[in-house]
């Protein structure tokens, strides 16, 4: 719908239209909408940081880079400010804010004008006139409501595109942590088994022990060795998975991470608590409420509207060859013979019907995904707890008793070397399991859509043993 307006002064209809449109207009959204983002995420337990691109946030990731080994919330904060994935992510707030400015505003006008000339004259005739369009004006307030909406829920979606890099960072973290530690033991146990092996050399030497008792040894030395190189280019493949999160190049090694896992916590947070904090405060869920909210709300619009088509009023003014000035009201109307706008209803349904659908499966893969983590975490909890309690003290008075045996000549050195070996590999067990922990615990936070309460480590796991297995352990042969 068009409403011309002539050059003349404007009709009192034409100012309260006028007046209308003026106070629909929006303002465009200061920072982009990143400033609201920062509150959602504040809101659930996750740090406030600058804005990832700018000149302030790549100095902040540099200070923390270069403090020390970094903590999880360290890496979470430095992914915050240097990922690159996330700075789409926040660029396209920039569109939906341009989308709210947009809304809140009349189309420009169009001015129109044309010469007919005449034949054999010098006489012309003049057409002139100025249009609006009339169709945006009466639905400006709906669609400023429906882009505000949208621009809301863009920032709800980016917030918890923030809240899962921070999961993939967390898990990358505990890989990462946990692939140096497991380096660590096995290559203490592969020093055991290499010291074996020199043992049993000199034994068989000396002619004490088999060939096959010797061959025994360098075959579990070589297995060691194995292991450890392999535990060496897991730990580099964390490393460059944590680095890609993180938005660091390959070439930059000016980071580092601790070489030990911290212990799990005593107890975890009910299932029932978590799949209230996420139903409360997921903001992926938020959001496609939302979206079904707009859905709603754009389907009353299309039924309301859908019988109306272009409609063109106005004056149009005109100079005749005669001289004279003509002015009057003009009005065209596009009748709805062939299409009533059930197309656009039945289109509105069907999104509306689609949103709705994909809530309900969003909220029922929540729901089973926090069932999944919890049991991980908790499983991975408990069996942690039975090595420090059992498994490990087990291990330990073997070796004690084997030294004991050892040391009153009722073992062999190969004995105490093996129960040495077998104490090393409760202990990697042992650091693989509190690293699941870590990595389930972090899937869990991503699942309900916010920090955990009561997160905080509550001590460390054993480490590696001080004493090394030695060739003389038992005795020069």
């Amino acid at each position: 719908m068009n409403l011309s307006i002539s050059p003349w002064p404007p009709t009192r209809l034409g100012i309260l239209f006028l007046a209308t449109g003026l106070s629909a207009c929006a303002s465009l959204p200061q920072d982009r909408g990143f400033s609201q983002v920062q509150s959602q995420l504040q809101a659930r337990g996750y740090a406030d940081v600058a804005q990832p691109g700018s000149e302030p946030a790549d100095q902040l990731a540099d200070e923390i880079l270069a403090k020390g080994p970094l903590s999880a919330d360290d890496a979470v904060r430095v992914a915050l400010l240097r990922n690159p994935t996330l700075r789409i992510t926040y660029a396209r707030l920039g569109f939906s804010a341009a989308d709210v400015y947009d809304a809140g505003r009349l189309s420009n006008p169009v001015l129109s004008g044309s010469v007919l000339f005449a034949s054999g004259s010098d006489v012309n005739r003049y057409d002139y006139g100025l249009s609006q369009n009339f169709l945006g004006l009466l639905l400006l307030p709906a669609r400023s409501r429906l882009a505000k909406a949208e621009f809301e829920r863009t920032q709800e979606e980016a917030g918890a595109a923030v809240i899962d890099l921070s999961g993939e960072v967390q898990i990358g973290y505990q890989r990462l942590v946990g692939a140096i530690q497991i380096q660590r033991m096995r290559e203490a146990v592969a020093d055991a088994a290499d010291a074996s092996a020199q043992l049993a050399q000199r034994f068989y030497d000396a002619g004490n022990i088999p060939e096959l008792e010797l061959e025994l040894n360098h075959g579990e030395a070589g297995q060691a060795q194995a292991d450890v190189v392999a535990a060496r280019n897991d730990a580099l493949a964390a490393r460059a998975e944590l680095g890609r999160l993180l938005g660091l190049p390959a070439d930059r090694s000016d980071w580092q991470v601790p070489e030990r896992l911290p212990a799990p916590p005593a107890q975890e947070t009910s299932l029932p608590q978590l799949q209230a904090l996420a139903r409360e405060g997921r903001l992926d869920l938020l959001a496609k409420r939302r979206e079904v909210a707009l859905q709603e709300d754009a389907l009353g619009l299309t039924r309301s509207y859908r019988l109306l088509g272009d409609v063109e009023l106005g004056v149009q003014g005109e100079r005749d060859t005669d001289g004279a000035h003509l002015l009057g009201p003009s009005l065209s109307l596009q009748l709805p013979l062939f299409n009533q706008g059930r197309g656009a209803v039945l289109r509105a349904q069907a999104r509306l019907e689609l949103s709705r659908a994909e809530l309900g499966r969003m909220e029922v893969e929540t729901s089973q995904s926090i069932q999944l983590a919890l049991i991980r975490v908790t499983a991975s909890r408990e069996l942690a707890k039975r090595y420090t309690d059992e498994y490990i003290p087990l291990r330990e008075r073997i070796v004690k008793h084997t030294q004991q045996r050892t040391n009153f000549m009722l073992g062999g050195p190969f004995e105490l070397i093996r129960a040495r070996q077998q104490e090393y590999d409760t202990y990697q067990k042992y650091i693989e399991i509190v690293r699941d922990y870590w990595v389930a615990r972090a899937e869990l936070e991503r699942a309900v859509g916010m920090r955990l309460p009561g997160d905080a480590p509550t001590g460390t796991p054993p480490t590696t043993p001080p004493t090394q297995p030695s060739p003389a352990a038992g005795g020069q042969p």
